[in-house]
C-alpha cells in the first residue's frame, strides 16, 4: 500500500506483538511481515484512513516469531454431505420430522402461550425448557437447558398438518355472485409464470412452468363439484374460460396462444440462458376479459398486451357452444385462485392482478374497449379497488353491493398497476396507479395449524428464552418464544433481536423457506415474514453436533446468553416486537441494554425508543455487527414484518416504484438513506461482510489491535485486566476461526454521524479477499472492494459517549459473541465485555467521565 506524503502518524505492529508509532517515510523502512495501520486526525476524533498493510506482502497478523498467524486449536472436520434440496417450505418442515410454533413471540408470568405440532409419528413428548445455550459444537458449552416442571410435559398424538401455501383473495358466496346465465369478468394482469413455458429464466425451478398446472385470476368455481364460472390461466399458457352448463357439462375454452410472462427480478440474471425478446413481456401487463352469452352460448376472450412491441401474443377469440345457462357454485368468489377440494384453494396465481370486476352480463366490444381504457366500471356487480386499506387485508368493492373481500397469505400490496407512470414512487401520492396485488404460490401469512396444548406461564417464572421442547422418533425441535418479566427485575435488559429472527426466519443455501433472504418460486424478493408459523432458525440444532455449519441469529445469541448466565448476571429479556409496541417506556427502568449478536432489522419506533433513552443517559451495549440497518415495520396485528429492499447490501432487490410500505406507508430501504444511519445511534455502522466455515476452511476472523486513543483515561479502563500485550482474542471462536471481529463489520465514520466523541478503541483488520466492501458505499465498480486493497473493510471496536452519563459500547462484529467462551470465559475478549457491563451498570459516571 503506498502512502501520499510523510504526514500520518502509523501504528505498526511488529514481529514482537508490540505497537510502534511511525511515521510513513519510517514505515516504508520496517522490515517485511510487519503489520501497519495507519491513524489520522479529524478535528478532536481519531479515525482510521488507511488501515491494514502488510510491508512487502499481504496475510494474516503477525505473530511474536514473526510468522503467519494461524488457528491450531481448530480441528479440521470433513464438512457433511449438502442435503438434497428441499425445494418447498413443507418439504423442509418434513425433513426434520416434527416441527411447531408458538402463537405468541413474547409473554410475560400470569399469561399463556399456545403451540401448535406437526410430525408423522403416532405420538410426541413435550417437555417445557429454558434455553441457555443453543450451539452444540463440542468446542463449547454445547446444549444448555432447564426443564421446567409442568402438567403440559407429556405425551401427545401426533398429527401431521402441512403449510397451507398460497396467497389469495376471497370473496363470499352472495346471490349477486351467481348469475341467472350471462357474466363478463375483467381484470389486468401480469402473469410471472406461464403454463406450457419450457423457458422462463426468471423463476426457480419449482414454478409451474411447463407443468401445464391452470391458475385461476378470478373464479367462482368448484373444481371438486365442477360447477361455477371463472377466468384462468390455461394449460397451454394464454387465457382461458371455465364453466359449468345446466345440464353439469364442463366447457373450457382458451385463446391457445401462450402469454410472455413478466420477470420481476431486476439484476439482469439469466439462470437458465439468455433472455430473448418472445420469453418476457417487459411491460408485464394484459388487460384479460371473458365473457359469456348465455342465449346465444357465445363466449369471447381478450388476452391483449399493454404494449404491443415487441409482444406478440394478444389474442381477440370468439367461440359458440353448446351451453345454455349456468350451473353456479356456492363456493366464494376467489382471486388468484379456485376452489379446490374440500375448503381449500387450489389453482394459485404467480403475478399482479389489478382493477377485477365481474358483471352479470356480456359486455359487448365497445364497453370492454371503454373498459380498457380506463372507463368507470358502470353496472358492475363487483368491482374491486385494490389500492384500499393497504394496511389491512380488507379488499374494497366499490360497486355499491358491499361485496368485499379478504386477502390470505400475505399477497403483496403497495406494488405498481397496470397504469403506473414511473413519475411518482409513493402509492401515497398516486394510489389510483397502485390498484395491483402480487400473489404467489408460496406465500404464507399463518400456517392455522390446529392448536396441541396451551402452557400458562408459572407466576413466579425467571425471565428468559423459553421453548416447547419437542420430540418425536428420536429428532427433535424447538418452539421457542420469550417470557419477559412481569414487571423490571434487572437494571440490565437483553434485548432479543425477534425483528430479525424473523428475517432471516426459516435460510440455508437449499431452503426456500420463505425468509426475507428468500425469492418466491418466481424469481421475486419476499417482502412478508410471519411469526404464526414454524420458524426453524429460531431454536437450537441448527448447526450440526460436530460444530458443522455456522452459528447465526437465534444460536449465536445464545453464546451472550449463556456468558450472561455462566458468570452470574441476572438480565431481563424483552423483545424487539415489546419495545416496537411500548417505545420507550419499556427501556425507562433498565440502565443497560444489551443487543443480540446481529440485530440488522428495527422500526421506527424501536429507533426513537432507543435514542430518547440514550438521550436520557442509557448505556448500550452494541454486541453485534450490522445492526440498525433495515427499516422494518411491524404490522398492526404483531404477527409479520415487512422488508422493502433497495441500494444496499441485500439478498434481492425490490421492483422500481415499490419502495414503500404497504403496512406503514413509510419509505423502505436502509436507515442511512432515511438519514438514521446506525453511525448517529451505535457510533459505527456496516462496513464489510465475509464468510466462511468456522471449521477452518475459507475465510477468518481478525483479532484486535489497540488503538493509541485506547490508553487514554476515559478508555483505558474497558481493557483493565487484559493479558495480552499484542493482538487481543487471537484464539479460537465458536462463531469462525481466527478472532472476534469477523463475518459482518460496522466501521466508525465521522461523515456518516459518529460523534465527535466517539473512540476507536481498536480495529480487526488484514482480511482477504474474501471479505468486501459493502454495496452501498461502493459508488463505482472497480478492484477496490476486498480485504487487502481497501482500507474500510475493518471493524472498529468503538465507545461513545452520550449526555446525562449515557454510553454506547460497540462490538462491531457479528463474531465477537462467538469469542466469549474461550476458555471459558476467562479470556481478554470476555474480560472487556464484563468490564463494560460493570462500568455501565453502576451508578456512577463512567471511569474517566467526571
Amino acid at each position: 500500500m503506498v502512502f501520499r506524503g510523510d504526514e500520518r502518524t502509523c501504528l505498526v505492529v511488529g514481529p514482537d506483538e508490540m505497537a510502534h508509532r511511525s511515521s510513513a517515510a519510517e514505515v516504508r523502512g520496517r522490515q517485511r511481515g510487519d503489520r501497519v495501520i495507519a491513524w489520522t486526525r479529524v478535528g478532536t476524533a481519531l479515525m482510521i484512513t488507511v488501515l491494514v498493510a502488510v510491508i512487502g506482502g499481504s496475510g494474516p497478523l503477525a505473530t511474536k516469531d514473526g510468522m503467519a498467524a494461524t488457528w491450531p486449536q481448530t480441528p479440521k472436520v470433513d464438512p457433511p454431505p449438502l442435503p438434497a434440496d428441499p425445494r418447498t417450505p413443507q418439504e423442509e418442515l418434513d425433513r426434520l420430522g416434527i416441527s411447531g410454533y408458538a402463537d405468541q413471540m413474547s409473554v410475560r408470568p400470569g399469561e399463556s402461550v399456545t403451540f401448535r405440532v406437526s410430525t408423522k409419528s403416532p405420538a410426541f413428548q413435550a417437555t417445557m425448557v429454558r434455553v441457555v445455550h443453543g450451539d452444540a459444537d463440542p468446542r463449547g458449552p454445547g446444549i444448555k437447558e432447564q426443564a421446567v416442571e409442568s402438567d403440559v410435559n407429556k405425551q401427545y398424538p401426533g398429527r401431521y398438518q402441512t403449510l397451507p401455501l398460497g396467497s389469495y383473495v376471497t370473496v363470499p358466496d352472495d346471490g349477486d355472485l351467481r348469475p341467472d346465465g350471462d357474466f363478463t369478468i375483467a381484470a389486468w394482469i401480469a402473469p410471472t409464470t406461464v403454463p406450457g413455458s419450457k423457458l422462463n429464466p426468471i423463476a426457480f425451478q419449482r414454478t409451474p412452468v411447463g407443468t401445464g398446472a391452470v391458475q385461476g385470476i378470478v373464479t367462482k368455481w368448484s373444481e371438486a363439484e365442477q360447477t361455477g364460472y371463472g377466468m384462468v390461466v390455461d394449460r397451454d399458457g394464454g387465457l382461458g374460460l371455465r364453466l359449468a352448463d345446466r345440464s353439469g357439462r364442463v366447457h373450457a375454452v382458451g385463446t391457445g396462444v401462450k402469454m410472455q410472462p413478466w420477470a420481476p427480478a431486476l439484476r439482469g440474471v439469466e439462470p437458465r440462458g439468455a433472455v430473448r425478446p418472445q420469453h418476457v413481456n417487459s411491460s408485464g401487463w394484459y388487460f384479460a376479459a371473458v365473457s359469456y352469452d348465455a342465449e346465444t352460448g357465445k363466449v369471447r376472450l381478450y388476452q391483449q398486451p399493454l404494449s404491443g412491441h415487441p409482444n406478440t401474443s394478444e389474442a381477440v377469440v370468439t367461440r359458440t357452444i353448446g351451453a345454455r345457462g349456468l350451473k353456479n357454485a356456492t363456493v366464494p368468489l376467489l382471486m388468484a385462485a379456485y376452489q379446490g377440494a374440500g375448503d381449500r384453494p387450489a389453482g394459485f396465481y404467480n403475478g399482479k392482478i389489478d382493477a377485477p370486476r365481474v358483471y352479470d352480463r356480456a359486455l359487448d366490444d365497445r364497453e370492454i374497449r371503454a373498459l380498457r381504457r380506463g372507463g368507470p366500471a358502470e353496472g358492475a356487480v363487483a368491482s374491486f379497488d385494490l389500492s384500499r386499506n393497504m394496511d389491512t387485508d380488507r379488499v374494497v368493492d366499490t360497486s355499491g353491493n358491499r361485496l368485499h373481500g379478504r386477502a390470505v397469505n400475505l399477497p403483496v400490496r403497495a406494488v405498481t398497476g397496470h397504469n403506473w407512470r414511473a413519475d411518482e414512487q409513493d402509492f401515497k401520492r398516486a394510489r389510483e396507479q397502485y390498484g395491483a396485488m402480487y400473489f404467489h404460490e408460496d406465500d404464507l401469512g399463518d400456517a392455522a395449524w390446529k392448536p396441541d396444548f396451551t402452557w400458562r406461564v408459572p407466576d413466579d417464572a425467571r425471565s428468559g428464552v423459553y421453548a416447547a421442547k419437542l420430540e418425536a422418533d428420536g429428532r427433535v425441535y424447538h418452539a421457542t418464544f420469550v417470557v419477559r418479566p412481569k414487571k423490571p427485575v434487572s437494571k440490565v435488559a437483553l434485548l432479543v433481536p425477534t425483528f430479525s429472527y424473523l428475517a432471516y426466519g426459516v435460510t440455508g443455501p437449499f431452503v426456500n423457506g420463505l425468509s426475507q433472504y428468500s425469492q418466491h418460486s418466481d424469481g421475486s424478493g419476499v417482502v412478508y415474514s410471519s411469526s404464526l408459523r414454524p420458524i426453524i432458525n429460531m431454536r437450537p440444532y441448527t448447526t450440526g453436533p460436530k460444530g458443522e455449519g455456522r452459528p447465526w441469529q437465534f444460536e449465536a445469541d445464545t453464546h451472550i446468553i449463556d456468558w450472561l448466565e455462566s458468570t452470574g448476571h441476572n438480565v431481563d429479556y424483552i423483545t424487539d416486537h415489546d419495545l416496537h409496541r411500548e417505545g420507550g417506556k419499556l427501556l425507562d427502568d433498565y440502565q443497560v441494554v444489551i443487543t443480540g449478536s446481529h440485530p440488522e432489522y428495527t422500526s421506527e419506533p424501536m429507533l426513537d425508543a432507543l435514542q430518547g433513552w440514550l438521550n436520557g443517559g442509557g448505556r448500550l451495549m452494541y454486541l453485534g455487527g450490522n445492526g440498525f440497518y433495515w427499516v422494518t415495520p411491524l404490522d398492526r396485528t404483531g404477527t409479520y414484518t415487512e422488508v422493502r429492499r433497495h441500494d444496499g447490501t441485500e439478498a434481492w432487490q425490490g421492483a422500481p416504484g415499490e419502495h414503500y410500505h404497504s403496512t406503514t406507508g413509510e419509505y423502505g430501504g436502509l436507515w442511512r438513506f432515511r438519514g438514521r444511519p446506525p453511525q448517529q445511534l451505535v457510533g459505527v455502522g456496516f462496513t464489510a461482510q465475509g464468510f466462511g466455515s468456522r471449521l477452518g476452511t475459507g475465510m477468518y476472523s481478525r483479532p484486535v489491535v489497540r488503538s493509541p486513543e485506547s490508553h487514554g483515561p476515559n478508555a483505558a479502563w474497558v481493557f483493565d485486566g487484559v493479558k495480552s500485550t499484542g493482538p487481543i482474542g487471537d484464539f479460537e471462536s465458536l462463531q469462525s476461526p481466527g478472532g472476534p471481529m469477523g463475518e459482518e463489520l460496522d466501521r466508525a465514520d465521522y461523515a456518516l454521524g459518529s460523534a465527535d466523541n466517539t473512540i476507536v478503541l481498536g480495529t480487526g483488520a488484514g482480511f482477504g479477499d474474501e471479505y468486501l466492501f459493502v454495496k452501498e458505499e461502493n459508488n463505482t465498480a472497480n478492484l477496490m472492494e476486498g480485504g487487502t486493497v481497501n482500507w474500510l473493510v475493518r471493524g472498529d471496536v468503538a465507545l461513545t459517549h452520550y449526555p446525562r452519563g449515557g454510553a454506547v459500547f460497540s462490538a462491531s462484529s457479528i463474531s465477537w459473541a462467538g469469542s466469549l467462551f474461550f476458555n471459558k470465559y476467562d479470556n481478554d475478549i470476555a474480560t472487556i465485555t464484563e468490564n463494560v457491563l460493570d462500568a455501565f451498570a453502576a451508578d456512577k459516571p463512567l471511569p474517566g467521565t467526571g
